[in-house]
């Protein structure tokens, strides 16, 4: 089984973004064959700085792999470097519908909300389609708002195969995530950058404590009971603790005399503690430019040779070769 995930370089990466897509994708390595790879063609379409598409590029190649993405059991690769993904997309574009495209939820996000929509948003589903397709993918795992994506990736293939009268893509399926929980920031809402909440997986130690330390709270006193269900502290520590620690942080709460202060410096300490070994790897892989090129280059060779093999019927079809 043949799954493909990837993940757009916008910045540093928070711990709503390691929960939500890159744990899961470090997991897939256990269940077939993993191809991952770091759009940076995607994030085009929002990051117009070249020396931050460079750094950020840089940044989530050394996450990824810090985090536990293996080059030896997968093919990682950046994107850009296997250029024919490019090309793919122009060939699906010659067979993409215009009504299909204006009724994807990014591009009918971007009109309600009185944003500048470009041609690369409202073709950002074909290229999307190009990544999974090129690469033959069976399973694509995606939260629910991506699952749409997904199925336009479906019409792609059947239109392009039936078109050709040739079984050239592999019709891929959508693996959906189930977030066991929502992942809260600091100010209760749910985790993203757009609201500025985020606690940083490689963040600072001085800069994270501070952040853990605003984690918004009731005013309840430190002797009474507390509810843990309703904090956001307690959701926090909980998807970092065991079991017994969970357990005994929720009695701690239940029976009064903790105060949210406690909380918060044995949150810190957990998540501090959590990614200590990812953050020294992390600090090695930095500090070796030369051995992350060579990690890149190897990906792009086993993705590019991956994708060849599509290419190839691909041009033969539509008659350019």
């Amino acid at each position: 089984m043949r799954i493909l995930s990837g993940i757009k370089p916008t910045g540093t990466i928070h711990i709503g973004n390691y929960l939500g897509m890159i744990q899961p994708m470090v997991e897939s390595q256990e269940r077939g064959e993993l191809l991952c790879f770091i759009a940076n063609m995607h994030s085009l379409t929002s990051v117009t700085s070249g020396s931050r598409m460079k750094q950020y590029t840089t940044e989530a190649l050394l996450d990824l792999l810090a985090l536990g993405i293996d080059p030896d059991r997968s093919t990682f690769w950046v994107q850009s470097d296997v250029p024919e993904v490019a090309e793919l997309a122009w060939y699906l574009s010659n067979v993409t519908p215009m009504g299909l495209l204006e009724r994807c939820h990014a591009y009918k996000d971007a009109i309600a909300k009185n944003l500048p929509p470009n041609a690369g948003l409202f073709t950002y589903p074909v290229l999307m389609a190009a990544d999974i397709l090129l690469f033959q993918s069976n399973v694509v795992p995606v939260g629910k708002d991506q699952k749409q994506h997904i199925e336009v990736t479906r019409d792609l293939a059947i239109k392009f195969n039936a078109l050709y009268n040739e079984e050239v893509f592999t019709i891929p399926e959508p693996q959906i995530i189930e977030e066991l929980a929502i992942v809260p920031g600091t100010d209760g809402q749910k985790m993203s950058k757009s609201y500025n909440n985020t606690l940083e997986v490689f963040g600072e130690e001085k800069k994270l404590r501070k952040k853990v330390m605003s984690i918004v709270t009731d005013p309840t006193p430190v002797e009474d009971p507390k509810d843990p269900d309703t904090s956001t502290l307690y959701a926090l520590y909980r998807l970092f603790a065991s079991d017994k620690q969970t357990a005994e942080m929720a009695d701690r709460f239940r029976a009064g005399g903790l105060g949210y202060g406690t909380v918060k410096k044995e949150l810190f300490e957990l998540l501090w503690s959590h990614f200590a070994v990812c953050r020294t790897k992390r600090e090695q892989l930095a500090a070796n430019p030369d051995y992350l090129d060579e990690i890149r280059k190897k990906g792009a060779a086993k993705a590019h040779a991956i994708a060849m093999a599509t290419m190839d019927r691909v041009r033969k079809l539509v008659g350019v070769i």
